[in-house]
């Protein structure tokens, strides 16, 4: 299958190196090729340049977001980041028309000076925006009305949801939310591709909200376990 892939960050390259293993053709999007291999240091959260990954993983096909979304068979799989992710996707909505795309960004802020700041090990804690009453998730979909969105793999870094037998050796719950049953199976035929076998649909997008709003406690359990960034641990609904 050709799997579009958009972003070029750590979590990105978890899903790139996981399709290209499993035998799926992967289309890399990105703002500009030509800026994105000229870098040569790491980015914001220390991950090396991604002309390294590159080399490293050939048969890796990288494009400007629309290219990589229109080469796709029908699934595409989005790593921008929550703050420019509506943007970035409503500029190429005719090329992820008829297509499913899986969101896994949580809508955080980073500049900004709370009145109650959260510290953590690494800074001030991000804002959600949207929260509460909207999410990322549904304001993806109403931009692009002709895109099947699903949101998913949000409760867990990515490392984790590409390889979910390296915690408890897989013993633990993923979830997908979305209008469309089609494309909600096709979310969960991947996951359970790389290993899950409890994925729990949440039902419609507006539980986008639930999963994005735990990213707080996400980043809670992770310091509580001693984790600096993120945490290699799973949550599991019991039932």
């Amino acid at each position: 299958m050709k799997v579009a892939v958009l972003g070029t960050g750590g979590g990105a390259r978890a899903h790139i190196a996981k399709l290209r293993e499993l035998g799926h053709e992967v289309h890399v999007g990105t703002r500009d090729p030509k800026a994105t291999l000229a870098r040569t240091e790491p980015d914001m959260m220390g991950t090396p340049p991604f002309k390294d990954f590159l080399a490293r993983h050939p048969g890796v096909q990288l494009h400007p977001f629309g290219a990589a979304a229109a080469a796709s068979d029908g699934l595409v799989i989005s790593g921008i980041d929550g703050h420019n992710a509506v943007a970035a996707l409503s500029a190429i909505a005719d090329e992820l028309a008829g297509k499913t795309l899986i969101d896994y960004a949580v809508p955080f802020i980073y500049q900004h000076t709370p009145e109650h700041p959260w510290p953590t090990p690494w800074g001030i804690m991000p804002m959600l925006d949207p929260c509460d009453s909207d999410s990322l998730g549904e304001q993806i979909q109403r931009a692009l009305p002709r895109t099947k969105v699903v949101k998913s793999f949000v409760t867990q870094e990515q490392t984790t949801v590409v390889d979910p037998t390296s915690v408890a050796d897989g013993d633990h719950t993923m979830f997908v939310a979305g209008e469309d049953p089609d494309a909600k199976q096709q979310a969960t035929d991947l996951l359970k591709s790389y290993g899950w076998s409890d994925v729990l649909d949440l039902g419609p997008l507006v539980a986008a909200r639930g999963m994005e709003m735990y990213a707080h406690m996400h980043s809670a359990i992770g310091f509580g376990l001693g984790q600096r960034f993120g945490g290699h641990f799973g949550i599991k609904v019991v039932r």
